[in-house]
C-alpha cells in the first residue's frame, strides 16, 4: 500500500526503468521512465504537470524537476520545487553509462506512463525481447496520449 513517507516523499508501488539513448550530435542522452500504481498516478500526474511536464509529443520542455543521484544509484525525482519526492524502494542502480549521459547539460529526459505500461511476464523474457515488448506498450500508451515528459536537471551527490 502506498503511504507518505514525510517530507513529500512518496513510497508508492513503482517501477523505474534507466536507460540510453543516442541523441543529437552523437552525444548519449539518459532517459528515467516511471510507473506508479493507479492509487498513486494521479498524484504523480499532477506534480509532473506542475513541474512543467508535457504530453509526450515533440520535444520534451525543460522542468523544474531534479533527479538526484548518489554514488551510482539514482535515489529519486523531486518535483514541484521539492513538495514531490519519488523514489524508487530500494533504489536503482545506475550505470557509469548512464551517469555520464546525465551529466550532459540537457539533465535526463523523464517519462511518466500509466499504471500497466510494463507488459505482464516482461522480466521473463531475453533482454531484447523485453526491450521491443516495452518498448511497444510505450509507444501505444504515447499515442493514446498518455505520457507525460520532460527534461529534470540532475544533482550528483559523490562519486558514481
Amino acid at each position: 500500500m502506498a503511504e507518505n513517507a514525510g517530507g513529500g516523499r512518496r513510497a508508492a508501488p513503482m517501477v523505474w526503468a534507466l536507460a540510453v539513448r543516442e541523441g543529437p550530435e552523437g552525444r548519449s542522452a539518459a532517459e528515467a521512465i516511471v510507473e506508479v500504481g493507479e492509487d498513486w498516478y494521479g498524484e504523480l500526474v499532477q506534480d509532473a504537470l506542475d513541474s512543467g511536464f508535457m504530453l509526450a509529443a515533440g520535444n520534451p520542455p525543460t522542468t523544474t524537476g531534479v533527479v538526484e543521484v548518489r554514488e551510482g544509484w539514482f535515489e529519486r525525482l523531486v518535483l514541484v520545487g521539492g513538495r514531490g519526492v519519488w523514489e524508487p524502494h530500494p533504489p536503482v542502480a545506475a550505470s557509469p553509462v548512464w551517469t555520464s549521459a546525465a551529466a550532459e547539460p540537457t539533465g535526463v529526459l523523464v517519462l511518466v506512463v500509466p499504471p500497466g505500461t510494463w507488459p505482464p511476464g516482461l522480466m521473463g523474457l531475453d533482454p531484447l525481447e523485453q526491450a521491443e515488448a516495452f518498448g511497444r506498450s510505450l509507444e501505444a500508451a504515447r499515442l493514446q496520449g498518455l505520457v507525460l515528459h520532460g527534461t529534470a536537471a540532475v544533482v550528483t551527490h559523490g562519486d558514481p
